[in-house]
């Protein structure tokens, strides 16, 4: 269950929760709700979201930095693209990775605990 977040699976789980909103999945509030649990889960070993998570640290943190690798002042639009690449898919691998974990504590609450008796 090691998939890899694409690039492509993320501009689409943008662009499906910005078209369609709440009606067909976890509302943006929800998916940001989740996302310290999300956090905390793969902390603990309970989730395997470390890579994905990694991820967006190093997007979010090339965003935020004064260094670039296109810079703004003397390249104008073209500097400000890489940021707005960056950003659009940090939003979208967010949104994939949030309603992913929301899944799957949708299916871990329908478990019922106990253990497997042979």
């Amino acid at each position: 269950m090691a998939k890899t977040l694409k690039r492509s699976a993320a501009f689409a789980a943008l662009a499906r929760a910005l078209a369609t909103g709440s009606r067909k999945g976890p509302s943006l509030g929800a998916r940001l709700a989740a996302l310290p649990r999300m956090i905390r889960a793969t902390a603990r070993g309970e989730y395997d979201g470390g890579l994905r998570l990694a991820l967006m640290a190093a997007a979010t943190a090339y965003v935020v930095s004064p260094v670039d690798l296109v810079p703004e002042i003397p390249l104008a639009i073209f500097g400000l693209a890489d940021d707005a690449v960056m950003v659009t898919w940090l939003a979208g691998a967010v949104l994939a990775e949030t309603e992913r974990f929301l899944e799957r504590e949708t299916r871990r609450s329908q478990v019922i605990p106990g253990r497997v008796v042979p």
